[in-house]
């Protein structure tokens, strides 16, 4: 694999290969809480930290424990385990400390653990063959850039929803899908500065 900064894959992470946008990886928990910014804003910090934290954990999971041990096929359940763990972890500060933030988040708060976007982003870090500080700019940038998405439909969302102009076919997920739609093509601008294997 080509070296590349830890710098560039931040920034590549989050806008040229956005998880969300460009692999359409973490679209449940997107489609329920995009509604608007302030849930999406606080899912969204959530996800930056598990996203971040989980691919450093899994890297270290993966080529300290795994690879030595000649168990890498485990990686799927072993990655889930860490992932369900440290969402159980962030689930429980989030409610001692923010309780108006766990309250808002509800049940999205514990899906975080299937949001398929944070094992994507654990399996793309061990794939591409990424080093521990490209592991985690990675992880922070797919992060970020599940957020920008987030909060961008959520406030398009939340401006549809105060004018009352929209066809009753599009709204709910239907809007969204549509947003998200034109938001991937944008995004897709992007795409010719920086493209990460």
């Amino acid at each position: 694999m080509p070296q590349i900064d830890s710098g560039t894959l931040l920034f590549a992470a989050i806008f040229t290969n956005n998880i969300l946008l460009t692999n359409f990886l973490g679209l449940c928990p997107f489609l329920s809480i995009s509604r608007e910014v302030k849930p999406a804003l606080g899912l969204g910090v959530a996800v930056i930290f598990v996203m971040a934290c989980t691919s450093v954990l899994n890297y270290l999971v993966y080529y300290y424990l795994l690879v030595p041990l000649d168990l890498e096929h485990f990686r799927f359940i072993v990655f889930i385990i860490v992932i369900a763990a440290f969402v159980q972890l962030v689930e429980m500060i989030v409610e001692r400390f923010f309780p108006a933030l766990y309250f808002v988040l509800g049940i999205f708060l514990p899906l975080i653990t299937v949001n398929c976007a944070i094992l994507g982003a654990s399996l793309f870090l061990i794939i591409r063959e990424y080093t521990l500080l490209q592991s985690l700019a990675y992880g922070a940038g797919s992060g970020i850039g599940w957020m920008l998405a987030i909060i961008a439909v959520g406030a398009i969302r939340e401006k549809i929803q105060k004018s009352g102009k929209l066809p009753r076919g599009l709204e709910g997920p239907a809007i969204t899908l549509f947003i998200t739609g034109l938001m991937a093509l944008a995004f897709m601008a992007f795409s010719g500065m920086i493209q990460i294997q």
